[in-house]
């Protein structure tokens, strides 16, 4: 097997995302922090090896279908029909550098990167113009990464499923179809679960004047037209379902309204 590939081409800064990384995502995608940090704890648990190196892991069948299978009879633990060979940590490199040897951008591709473990072929999803500079940013620390996750629920059209907490629909999406011979939904599920009873929700307060997709999930909470305008229309639903309940009828969708209406 050939060397992992050397170790200053992929070293980043593995400093963690904060609480405050974690609410801005979820405001821009109109969901709890929790959901956020859900998935980060099931897909990698953290976007960095202890040596600095993203977390990574290469699939076989992705770079053979990448390379029409020209590998598969000279380098099977890097390139096979069938998913599998998996080692794990730091030594995924290993495997990395086998198949950057071969292909490079093949290699990129067929390999799952980060906190949030994209694909390198879902670079343009997550929006880069090529892989090596999607590979670049994941290498450069959480904070791309995570500006990635943003970019790629917005358009693979999850942001809505991520807001409901549908993790079955969210799951099916992110994971594919054998999400649930991994339990992915389940797991995701508890996660979130738990870092709700922690105290990550921070869904972002809105009030009149407010814009974005987190209106729009609110307006789709109260059956309205979603434009991303929180306007006098918008502000009347919420007082109504806020008198409703026996809260205070502000207008002002914090912690409380946000229970009130996903509950």
């Amino acid at each position: 097997m050939t060397a992992s590939p050397p170790a200053a081409e992929f070293t980043g800064n593995p400093a963690p995302l904060t609480p405050t990384d974690f609410a801005a995502a979820a405001a821009a995608l109109g969901c709890t922090a929790a959901a956020v940090r859900a998935v980060v704890a099931v897909e990698s648990r953290g976007g960095f090896l202890a040596d600095g190196r993203p977390r990574i892991l290469f699939e076989r069948h992705k770079f053979s279908a990448f390379t029409g299978h020209a590998f598969d009879d000279s380098h099977p633990a890097v390139s096979a029909r069938q998913p599998g060979g998996y080692l794990g940590g730091a030594r995924e490199y290993d495997r990395l550098g086998e198949a950057l040897a071969l292909d490079r951008l093949a290699a990129l591709k067929a390999a799952s990167w980060g906190a949030f473990q994209i694909m390198g072929f879902n670079h343009a999803a997550a929006g880069f113009r090529d892989v090596e500079s999607f590979v670049a940013a994941m290498v450069s620390g959480h904070a791309a990464q995570l500006r990635a996750f943003v970019a790629f629920i917005r358009a693979q059209g999850l942001a809505d499923a991520l807001a409901r907490a549908d993790w079955p629909v969210f799951a099916r999406a992110y994971n594919g179809p054998a999400y649930a011979a991994h339990a992915y939904d389940t797991r995701i599920a508890e996660a979130h679960a738990r870092f709700l009873a922690e105290g990550a929700d921070q869904r972002p307060t809105l009030r009149h004047g407010a814009t974005g997709e987190a209106v729009r999930q609110l307006q789709r909470l109260l059956g309205l037209s979603a434009d991303g305008l929180f306007g006098p229309a918008t502000q009347a639903a919420v007082t109504a379902r806020q008198r409703a309940a026996g809260l205070p009828a502000d207008g002002v969708v914090g912690p409380q309204t946000w229970a009130m209406l996903t509950g």
